[in-house]
């Protein structure tokens, strides 16, 4: 079989990759079409599947990138879901910032049952674990209502909407959400949710895979130049197998990547059951690399000056997005059996 990217998408991640190196934002993303990737054709994008998404996040994992690519994936996927076409177009054009605020205090990583509720059009309760809230136009608010989950637009600077923020560990933000009455507009029910999780949760192990391979490149230069009794470091044999580990390991979760963008069209229970694979190996492999990368570069890893610091910051925090590596291999044993 072949797992080489077509040559749409390998324009598409070399054409990304020069932008970001550039130091592209939100606006030079949206004008390049890297948004439009994200959506399929019928939604008003070019792409959508698991591949095009797999090659946006590598990039963005490898420049380091904080721009909310993901939160426009994901809460502009349910909006598409909602037949707001109108929405994703703004989306896509780089004009409308929107994130979901879906999971709740007390949850981890499950996705319900949510307490948030919505009465006579307003909204109450609590949100957790919201990404780039600050910045956002909107929130994408999930809420029960008459029992079912459905979806409501907020304006984050409603006097109702209380935003306590922080930096995230992997770049940008993140807010715990207190809405106090707040007026929400009706957009749909949330039925395509754990579709549209499972394809961040790729974005999540793509872009993880994309800063293991700067760590990896990192600490092969500084293993050629670095030395100790005049020879480069790299030259002993004990650093050599470990770097070869590192490399192997890598190269697995690659794997891995390729086979959960293969089956993010499947059927529910297939594609949960790869995506779990696949994120428990990345939360695993992530973290020996970057713990391999900090002690190989020695002191000099472990200062927050040093371009390592925050590419080993998004390796750990990688694992605990979506589901960290023990819920989802038990994620994946329920459905194995």
């Amino acid at each position: 079989m072949d797992f080489n990217h077509t040559e749409e998408r390998r324009m598409l991640a070399d054409s990304l990759r020069r932008s970001l190196e550039r130091g592209a934002d939100w606006a030079a993303l949206a004008e390049l079409g890297v948004l439009g990737a994200l959506f399929t054709e019928d939604e008003g994008g070019f792409g959508g599947h698991g591949f095009d998404i797999a090659v946006v996040f590598e990039e963005l994992g490898r420049a380091g990138s904080a721009e909310p690519v993901l939160e426009a994936g994901l809460a502009g996927g349910l909006l598409a879901d909602a037949g707001r076409a109108d929405l994703v177009e703004e989306i896509i054009g780089g004009g409308l910032k929107v994130t979901l605020a879906h999971f709740e205090p007390g949850l981890r990583y499950d996705s319900g049952p949510i307490t948030t509720a919505a009465n006579d059009g307003q909204l109450s309760g609590r949100k957790s674990f919201v990404t780039q809230a600050e910045g956002s136009d909107r929130l994408l608010v999930s809420a029960l209502k008459d029992g079912e989950v459905e979806l409501f637009l907020v304006d984050p600077a409603d006097a109702g909407v209380t935003l306590h923020t922080t930096p995230a560990l992997m770049g940008g933000t993140i807010s715990e959400v207190t809405l106090d009455r707040v007026a929400g507009e009706a957009v749909g029910n949330a039925h395509t949710l754990q579709q549209r999780l499972a394809a961040a949760t790729l974005a999540v192990c793509a872009d993880a895979l994309g800063a293991m391979d700067v760590a990896r490149d990192m600490t092969l230069d500084y293993l050629r130049t670095r030395k100790q009794f005049s020879v480069p470091i790299g030259k002993f044999q004990a650093l050599q197998h470990r770097m070869a580990d590192v490399a192997i390991e890598i190269e697995m979760a690659r794997s891995a990547v390729i086979n959960a963008a293969g089956h993010l069209d499947a059927a529910g229970p297939t594609r949960d059951r790869h995506i779990s694979a696949a994120k428990n190996l990345i939360g695993r492999t992530a973290r020996l690399v970057a713990e391999a990368a900090v002690q190989m570069q020695g002191g000099i890893a472990m200062t927050e000056e040093y371009a390592l610091a925050p590419v080993t910051r998004r390796l750990i925090a990688a694992d605990h997005r979506f589901g960290d590596e023990d819920w989802h291999l038990a994620r994946f044993m329920r459905l194995e059996a």
